[in-house]
């Protein structure tokens, strides 16, 4: 984290020692936090709700405060901010989040009451949400995404995967186990971004002139074909070195999972 910081303070100072107009930094919806009593879509000018944590989304929290205080600092720099939702690629690049671990699970977690609904960005949309930011002169925060959401039932169908329905106490009670004990590397509160909703508008950029050239459905396409291959057990992957983001709903989707496995058994045998 402090690495982090200290780039992003070294490209402030530095552009406003060079008389530089603008910075334009990148950093993620998620900052605007997940919760089941979100509106779908959050507006660009939301307020960040995230709680900071030891992981990425911690440092993404750091970032944008050092950013905030810059605006202050710096009066003539102007500073922009993208936060676009999570975030799809090419399936050779195999873009590693929190979200694409959860499909290397068993099984897609949902909590039980809760309405998920899942938000997509392609790469190439936020480059050119970038160009449209600069060449609009466009400042403060803006959210970039692939038009409306996917339902949980969509997603399921599209994937093909199987659901592990839990309580929403006992998963997070489960994935604060597993990340106490060192099974899980990753924060337990990421179990939220998979969860909950976090779904954006792109409202600025949309109006001026920004339009994404992918849209949800093909984003999760090319997410799956990206993470074909991979497997999730407890967030660590056995096929390649861990990635800095973990995916909480991984372990606990496999937890559930084994519990399920268990009472169906024990129902079998009478035990």
């Amino acid at each position: 984290r402090e690495e982090v910081v200290r780039r992003a303070q070294a490209v402030v100072t530095s552009a406003a020692a060079v008389g530089a107009r603008r910075v334009v930094a990148v950093t993620s919806a998620m900052v605007l936090g997940a919760d089941a009593a979100n509106p779908v879509p959050l507006d660009d000018d939301a307020p960040v709700s995230a709680l900071p944590d030891g992981g990425v989304l911690g440092d993404l929290l750091e970032v944008e405060q050092l950013l905030a205080r810059a605006r202050r600092s710096h009066p003539g720099l102007a500073v922009t901010v993208l936060r676009p939702a999570t975030l799809v690629g090419a399936p050779e690049d195999a873009i590693d989040t929190v979200v694409s671990r959860h499909f290397e699970a068993p099984r897609l977690l949902v909590l039980r009451d809760v309405e998920s609904v899942w938000q997509f960005c392609h790469v190439d949309d936020l480059a050119e949400g970038v160009t449209v930011a600069v060449t609009s002169e466009l400042n403060g925060a803006l959210t970039v995404a692939s038009d409306g959401v996917l339902s949980q039932e969509r997603v399921e169908q599209l994937s093909g995967m199987r659901r592990v329905e839990l309580p929403s106490s006992l998963a997070f009670s489960t994935a604060e186990r597993l990340h106490r004990v060192g099974v899980l590397p990753a924060p337990p509160g990421d179990l939220a971004f998979v969860a909950y909703p976090w779904a954006v508008s792109s409202r600025r950029l949309r109006e001026a002139g920004w339009r994404p050239a992918y849209d949800n459905e093909t984003c999760l396409g090319l997410l799956l074909e990206g993470v074909r291959g991979h497997h999730a057990v407890a967030a660590r992957r056995l096929d390649r070195k861990d990635a800095a983001l973990g995916a909480a709903s991984a372990a606990v989707a496999l937890v559930g999972t084994a519990a399920i496995v268990r009472r169906r058994r024990r129902r079998e045998t009478g035990q």
